[in-house]
């Protein structure tokens, strides 16, 4: 399975699906609801190659900053 955000596209940042508290979510809690830009994309392949993730590089349109964030973080901005 290929990505679901490709670049360029508009994206909100979410909080993770499965909604308990994550370390990684802290970082993101500035940024919840906001709108930015998928810049790029790298998958990351767990246990023998069977599983692969994908982790995007979204630049943020509220201060231009650039931020790694989870698959399960992102929805399409519609609109």
């Amino acid at each position: 399975m290929g990505p679901r955000y490709r670049k360029g596209q508009k994206v909100i940042i979410k909080a993770g699906d499965d909604g308990s508290p994550c370390l990684r979510d802290s970082t993101l809690d500035n940024y919840e609801g906001h709108l930015g830009k998928v810049v790029d994309y790298y998958w990351i392949s767990v246990g023998r190659g069977t599983e692969v993730f994908y982790v995007y590089q979204v630049k943020m349109d509220t201060d231009s900053k650039l931020i790694a964030v989870h698959e399960d973080e992102l929805e399409v901005a519609i609109g």
